[in-house]
Formats: C-alpha cells, structure tokens, sequence
C-alpha cells in the first residue's frame, strides 16, 4: 500500500520537470537565434526574439541592434558561448545563465530572462552581464 502513493509521488515530480526542461530548451533557442543573429548581423532576426517591452524601449531593429553593439558587446561578439543553469521564475518565465568569452578572452556570465508571449513564443525579456570575478575590461 505504501508504494502507491510513493510511485504517484515520484510521477508527480517526472511530470512537471520534463515540461520545465522543454521550456528552458525553447527558450535557449530563443536565445541561440539572437545571438546567431547578431553573429550574422541580422538586425531584424534579432530584433524579433526581444520581448514587446523591449521593443517599446527601442522602436526599431537598427536601434536596438546599435544598443546591444554598445552595451552588451560580449553577447554581440564572443569567443565561445555556453549555456549554464536554467530554471523557472514564473508559470510562463524563465532565467538562463550563459556563460561568455568575448573577443578580448574575458569571461563573463550572462543572465538572460525570458517569457511566454501570449502567442505561445518565448522572447528575451532582459540580459544582465556580470564579469567573472578577478577579471579587467
């Protein structure tokens, strides 16, 4: 009798894990499809994986891609790009770190957050970029 509700215990916790590991894999490539359009240059692809919020603070493509070349040039131009630890902030929200190499060999971690759109998509909702510990730039 004891094992019944151990098994159901047990599936209770296989369920929600898998669907949070599909979601932090739709959101990693949200994320993998910015950076390979910053790689390529490709403003409006990167621009379309940003959250509206973030499209309502820079109004057009161009805008946003200028910001992002300034701001966060280790997501712009890296060496090596390395997904870390993802985990769920919300029903519909996701944090992902990456880990970063830039063009320079200076290590960083980026903090990507991430939500579902309305439509089902996942776009980026924020990035905060810390330089690892011991590091100059």
């Amino acid at each position: 009798m004891r094992a019944l509700p151990a098994l159901l215990l047990v599936l209770g916790l296989v369920g929600p894990a898998a669907a949070d590991d599909a979601a932090r894999a739709a959101a990693q490539a949200t994320i993998t499809r910015q950076v390979e359009a910053f790689e390529r240059d490709d403003a409006p692809a990167a621009y379309a994986q940003a959250a509206p919020a973030i499209r309502e603070l820079f109004p057009n493509a161009d805008l946003f891609i200028g910001m992002v070349r300034n701001q966060y040039r280790p997501v712009y131009r890296h060496r090596s790009f390395v997904f870390g630890e993802g985990r769920d902030i919300g029903a519909d929200s996701v944090l992902q770190a990456v880990a970063i190499q830039d063009e320079y060999g200076v290590d960083w971690t980026a903090e990507y957050s991430l939500a579902r759109d309305a439509d089902g998509q996942w776009r980026i909702t924020g990035c905060r970029l810390i330089k690892a510990p011991g590091t100059n730039a």
